[in-house]
């Protein structure tokens, strides 16, 4: 089958957008009216989840990343008192999303560091991390990397650190988490041997991937050879999941272009692919004659 094409939070149009609220703005206020700012902006939030389902099945769009963002402070503990309270609406957004064939996965933000040299980053850390897991579990998502949780790994020459701290998270945490190779810290080599040591699958990047081997090509015999050795670390190979994007003002530029002009030819292979391409929903549209292709070759 052609693969699965992912949306990436929001759509380009105005179509899909969640509230927020600064640190700044809810301290300002009183502990009664940060409950109420809060609990109003994850139920509008909870309301934009069940739109972008909506979306995403009318647009047979079947692999969805949702906002980090999308409970903010759900970190905190007047956040995640606000966020059990709505366990029930979570749910059943969580089983609409299920019934519509919609794969939920997440990634959270930078601040993530299992590999710094600072306990306190690594503590920061396992909060973020332990939030997205309570979002997925108040979903009724699984406890498997089909939803899974992909982060980078962090600090430098870290490897070992890294993966001591990945056998210490919670469950909830660890059994939905993959790793993802980057630019500069780790190649898809080194992140591969991490994943292997971890018990952990690989999120292949290939645009993460030439930028740090200075490649001129998708069609280079390293990303072909990657995408199959990524596939490995799922126990489930049907559920691996990959990232695509385009470079920006050259081929190895590592900011991400609007659309997706140049796919690799070994994608053809990908069962998932997340299109962190700028432009969204009309990026997916432009892939449609690539999978139409796909489609024909395969009959």
């Amino acid at each position: 089958m052609p693969p699965h094409l992912g949306l990436v939070c929001i759509t380009a149009s105005k179509e899909i957008r969640y509230r927020t609220i600064t640190r700044k703005r809810l301290l300002e206020q009183s502990l009664d009216t940060q409950r109420k700012l809060l609990e109003d902006i994850f139920r509008d939030n909870i309301q934009t989840f069940d739109a972008a389902m909506r979306y995403c099945q009318q647009a047979g769009i079947s692999l969805y990343r949702l906002p980090s963002s999308i409970f903010p402070f759900a970190d905190e503990p007047i956040g995640r008192e606000i966020l059990e309270t709505l366990a029930p609406a979570l749910a059943r957004s969580g089983q609409r999303a299920r019934h519509a064939g919609i794969r939920l996965v997440m990634h959270p933000d930078q601040f993530v560091v299992l590999s710094s040299d600072s306990p306190a980053v690594v503590e920061n850390s396992v909060k973020i991390l332990q939030m997205h897991a309570d979002i997925m579990d108040l979903l009724a998502q699984p406890r498997s990397p089909w939803a899974l949780l992909e982060i980078h790994g962090g600090k430098a020459n870290r490897a070992d650190a890294l993966v001591a701290s990945i056998g210490r998270l919670p469950d909830a945490i660890r059994c939905r988490l993959g790793l993802e190779n980057d630019e500069y810290a780790y190649g898809a080599e080194e992140i591969h041997a991490i994943c292997l040591r971890a018990g952990v699958p690989m999120v292949f990047d290939a645009h993460h991937h030439i930028v740090h081997d200075k490649l001129d090509s998708y069609e280079h015999p390293s990303v072909a050879g990657m995408l199959v050795k990524a596939r490995a670390t799922w126990a489930n190979p049907a559920h691996q999941l990959v990232h695509i994007s385009n470079g920006r003002e050259g081929f190895n530029d590592r900011q991400h272009s609007d659309l997706i002009a140049t796919m690799p030819s070994s994608y053809a292979q990908a069962p998932w692919i997340e299109i962190e391409a700028k432009s969204k929903e009309e990026a997916i549209a432009g892939l449609r004659p690539w999978l139409g292709a796909l489609g024909v070759q395969a009959g």
